[in-house]
């Protein structure tokens, strides 16, 4: 009986031993969560319950459970290294398309494009059209290393103060973009062409007195705002501020935009037609300057860098200043994460005791945030996994003596009969 007893406390305290062991195996493993043993007492019981003065039949494994405290975070130099601050899984699919679940955020990019792991599994999450849009379906997110394809501009926003002290044109000056004589303040824009060259838009204002400015736009030496359009003769618009210096109207419309012709920026691309919104002009006693431009369309792109923030939203910087939207890290949740199974690789999969994952954006709900350029490290105390070894070596070895007893216990049984 003591044999039978001390066997199941060896047994227990080696199947310790193998737990901490494996946890102080896997110290420097990234995502890697730590395990304790649990035991519970053996005792012979039957339908009438356990004998008053029963002692018991030893110990035994009752559960090997996983600790999912959160592991330390620390920053690398790669933007695709992630990290999960609070609760959550990333999804990642197998080559059989199954999803399984990690905290193990170190990813990269395959020829295909795709984020994966160093097991080939790929990352999933929300994918984005070709737009930039983030849409509610889930897929393996991959980044699109192609060119940004360029934009042809539009609109250009205008912030300009024209000085209320400039003096007035004599009207027997006509205007020429070559005589700085003839206007009075001159700025420029640059805006781009349905194949990506820039051209530069020059805009030359002209105070007429009365708290009215005329403008002049052209583009190339060529008037692109004329009679008629017939891009020749150019015709100005007249620009009337109010006696705060507010602009009130353009050519006597309260739009406050001025349109150009539609011209054509050079052979081989589609006509431009712009849209000059002056609403921030203003007409004060201060020199006149630029306060602000901005002009939609852009060139043509390479794509220069990853950058991920914190809700998981993978953008893409290119060399022409823009960025797009590549799609969104999904993370999953579940209701009891001690239920799920593990399967190596520093993955688990859902089981029943798991329950159904809870799937959704970093942020929300119980999920956690995004930390890009960084590790969640193993949440392994190597101290602490220390002093437990000594306490289940000694144990052991507390055990080995009780069999050691019972072999002297069982031999003077044995000498009795000599």
């Amino acid at each position: 009986m003591s044999f039978e007893v001390a066997l199941t406390g060896l047994n227990a305290a080696s199947s310790n031993l193998e737990v901490i062991s494996n946890n102080i195996a896997n110290g420097n493993t990234h995502g890697f969560k730590r395990s304790r043993a649990e035991f519970a007492d053996v005792y012979a019981a039957s339908d009438f319950g356990v004998a008053a003065n029963q002692t018991g039949k030893g110990v035994r494994v009752l559960n090997i459970r996983q600790q999912f405290t959160q592991g330390d975070v620390k920053y690398t130099e790669n933007s695709l290294d992630l990290a999960i601050s609070g609760s959550g899984f990333f999804r990642v699919a197998d080559a059989n398309d199954g999803i399984v679940y990690t905290r193990a955020g170190m990813f990269g990019l395959d020829r295909e494009g795709y984020i994966v792991n160093a097991a080939e599994q790929r990352l999933t999450g929300y994918v984005a059209d070709e737009n930039g849009t983030i849409l509610p379906t889930l897929g393996t997110l991959k980044v699109d290393t192609s060119d940004l394809a360029p934009k042809a501009s539009k609109n250009i926003d205008l912030g300009i103060n024209l000085d209320n002290t400039s003096p007035v044109i004599n009207s027997g000056i006509p205007f020429s973009p070559d005589d700085p004589a003839s206007f009075n303040f001159t700025t420029a824009a640059t805006v781009y062409d349905s194949q990506g060259a820039s051209h530069v838009v020059n805009m030359y204002f002209r105070n007429e007195g009365a708290n009215e400015w005329k403008a002049y736009t052209y583009m190339n030496g060529q008037p692109i705002l004329s009679e008629n359009g017939d891009g020749a003769t150019p015709r100005a618009a007249l620009l009337h501020f109010d006696e705060h210096g507010k602009l009130v109207s353009v050519d006597g419309s309260p739009s406050l935009t001025i349109l150009t012709d539609s011209f054509s920026p050079g052979p081989g691309v589609s006509p431009l037609q712009l849209t000059l919104n002056v609403a921030e002009t203003t007409h004060f006693n201060s020199p006149s300057g630029l306060n602000k431009v901005v002009v939609d369309g852009y060139t043509s792109g390479r794509l220069a860098s990853l950058d991920i923030d914190s809700t998981g939203v993978i953008f893409g910087r290119y060399t022409n200043g823009q960025s797009m939207a590549m799609g969104q890290i999904a993370l999953a949740n579940f209701a009891s994460v001690e239920g799920l199974r593990q399967i190596g690789n520093t993955t688990w999969a859902e089981t029943w005791a798991s329950g159904q994952p809870a799937v959704g954006a970093p942020g929300t709900a119980s999920l956690g945030n995004i930390q890009s350029s960084a590790l969640e490290s193993s949440n392994v105390d190597i101290t602490k996994e220390l002093v437990d070894m000594i306490g289940a070596q000694r144990s052991f070895q507390a055990n080995a003596q009780v069999v050691s007893v019972a072999d002297n216990i069982t031999q003077t049984i044995i000498n009795m009969r000599r």
